[in-house]
């Protein structure tokens, strides 16, 4: 099928017809074609989606805007299997608003068609029912089953009545007007706008004294009272924080989180998160999990806040800003109050995927932090690290260790003797290592292993600053691998301060969950090496004991410890013991026994 480079919105069916996947473009032909380029450059997901496509079908629009809201619409109207669809198993709640002739207020567990104005969807069921009963209690609105008008002045009024909890209109003690006032004030209240309606309260409340209407102004001081004592033990946020929902997407090789918090009035009012299957690129993902969260929503704010730059922005904001009726932004908060609400929505994104993947919050949270602080295409699930240790060029050696999701992964951990030269020459010894390394992934590359040589990591952190980083770089790119490469340089203290990346370094300090993590894996590079080093020069000098005795050379010397393991067990041995070593003759034996217990032994 021959396709126009117009805008438009493409559907992708499978070979019963059913629709799989829809997705919108600014030129079909150039979108489209992507999908059935090179496989090698897709997730598993789309690789998946690509060979179940049989047919597809496309739809030209005048604009790439009416593409997007032409694509919001087809996918909730199909909900494809291969869409990112914000699923999950929580039930939602909703306020709902009567529209009669004397309007209500009640908490309702489903959306229906019946003419009625509907708040919501809402997470949590707790949440919802507290709002309703505080703002009935605040505004005196009845709780009952009465119906009104029918069942205006059909009996005395209840206890709710007397204690001031309902203003009667079942007995006609108030007028259509002002219950109807009433309730439009507790939608604001529940909806987190409770300093607007104080101010509107006081204002009325001032007139009626005026007008001697003093009962009237009482029950309106109670309703002030009362607003600002529920304010008092709500979840705040800051009094200066805008009315916004605020978007934070985690991600895991594997998974994703969504995590919205809505606020009001300074407030924290309600929070819900989803969790998807991981894409290729979660920044192209974003505008679409916008969209479809507000297309299954009524209420937008005027800001919407999110983690990062999106590339659609000035549509989505457009869309948003016709589907709402008021104009709509979208920011990257930075500094302030807002930068803070972003990070309390980023800990909880991280917190709610750790759960689903069975991790600790902090550990998703650090590895995407370093993620997009070292501009990375995926989190750095498999992370491997190198430091070399000697003394004086001697026994020069090299530890690699692994932090797999952000913890250690002992079995991974591999030592290396250096065996290239003699002398001392860190860059020299860190190119061999890594040469050894590449040449052990081309030997079991094909294996599928989940660590060890036979997978890449998804970053190498070298201990050390720019030198080692590029005395490594030509090496991997002999291999013809790219693996992103870093160097992590300590201060004059030995502590981790910074991050060493293409002649140039990323400060780490402020950035606590990142500082962290990168400290840990220095500290354990480090400690790993030396020990390592230590043990090895410790054998070379029990070999150097050894070797001193009359026909044990070198060799010699390593088979006696390989069998038993201390000197002082070669010196405890007989010689009948010592003659049981491979290459250890009858009068070798009687020199090292003689050795150890003198002459005349």
């Amino acid at each position: 099928m021959r396709l126009p480079l117009t805008p438009g919105v493409y559907i992708m069916k499978d070979k019963k017809k059913n629709i799989i996947y829809i997705g919108k473009a600014k030129a079909l032909k150039n979108r489209v074609s992507q999908y059935f380029g090179s496989q090698n450059n897709h997730t598993v997901k789309v690789r998946r989606m690509v060979e179940n496509v049989e047919d597809f079908d496309y739809i030209l629009v005048g604009s790439e805007f009416e593409a997007l809201v032409l694509e919001c619409s087809l996918i909730k109207q199909h909900m494809p299997k291969y869409n990112i669809l914000l699923k999950d198993d929580k039930g939602y709640h909703y306020i709902r608003i009567g529209q009669g002739e004397w309007k209500s207020l009640s908490a309702v567990k489903q959306k229906l068609d019946d003419g009625a104005k509907y708040l919501g969807p809402y997470t949590s069921s707790d949440c919802v029912n507290r709002s309703v009963e505080e703002a009935c209690r605040i505004f005196r609105l009845p709780v009952c089953s009465k119906v009104f008008p029918r069942d205006i002045k059909s009996g005395r009024p209840c206890l709710n009545y007397y204690i001031k909890q309902c203003s009667a209109p079942c007995a006609g003690k108030i007028s259509k007007e002002d219950y109807n006032l009433n309730v439009e004030n507790a939608v604001k209240f529940v909806t987190g706008g409770s300093e607007k309606i104080v101010r509107d309260l006081k204002k009325r409340m001032e007139l009626a004294a005026e007008a001697l209407e003093f009962e009237r102004a009482a029950a309106l001081r109670d309703s002030i009272n009362a607003i600002e004592r529920t304010a008092k033990k709500q979840s705040v946020v800051s009094v200066k924080t805008e009315e916004q929902d605020v978007f934070s997407l985690s991600e895991t090789p594997n998974r994703m989180c969504l995590m919205v918090l809505r606020v009001a009035d300074g407030r924290l009012y309600d929070s819900e998160y989803f969790i998807c299957e991981a894409v290729e690129d979660a920044d192209d993902a974003m505008p679409g999990m916008i969209t479809e969260y507000y297309s299954l929503r009524d209420s937008v704010p005027k800001i919407v806040s999110v983690d990062r730059e999106l590339a659609d922005s000035e549509m989505i904001e457009r869309w948003l800003s016709e589907k709402s009726g008021h104009s709509v932004k979208i920011r990257v908060p930075e500094k302030g109050e807002n930068a803070r609400l972003m990070e309390l929505c980023r800990t909880n994104a991280a917190e709610k995927l750790a759960q689903s993947v069975g991790r600790a919050g902090r550990d998703v949270e650090a590895l995407d932090e370093l993620k997009e602080l070292l501009g990375l295409k995926k989190i750095p699930e498999y992370i491997e690290s190198y430091d070399i240790s000697h003394t004086d060029g001697a026994d020069n050696v090299a530890g690699m260790i692994v932090f797999k999701n952000g913890k250690p992964l002992k079995s991974a951990y591999r030592k290396f003797s250096i065996k290239g030269f003699s002398g001392q020459d860190d860059y020299r010894s860190m190119a061999e290592v890594l040469t050894r390394r590449m040449n052990e992934y081309e030997k079991h590359k094909d294996d599928g292993e989940s660590e060890g040589f036979g997978r890449l990591p998804d970053l190498i952190l070298l201990d050390g600053s720019h030198g080692q980083v590029n005395a490594v770089k030509p090496v991997l790119d002999s291999f013809g691998v790219y693996v992103p490469l870093f160097g992590m340089v300590k201060d004059s203290k030995h502590r981790t301060r910074a991050i060493a990346c293409n002649g140039g370094e990323i400060a780490i300090v402020d950035k606590r969950k990142v500082f962290t993590l990168v400290s840990d894996i220095q500290e354990e590079v480090h400690r790993f090496s030396v020990s390592y080093h230590r043990n090895k020069q410790s054998s070379s000098l029990k070999k150097l004991s050894l070797t001193e005795i009359d026909g044990v050379g070198e060799a010699r010397a390593k088979a006696l410890l390989k069998k038993f393991k201390t000197v002082t067990a070669v010196k405890n041995a007989s010689a009948e013991e010592l003659c049981q070593v491979d290459s250890i003759t009858e009068k070798t034996a009687e020199n090292i026994y003689r050795y150890f217990h003198g002459e005349n032994s």
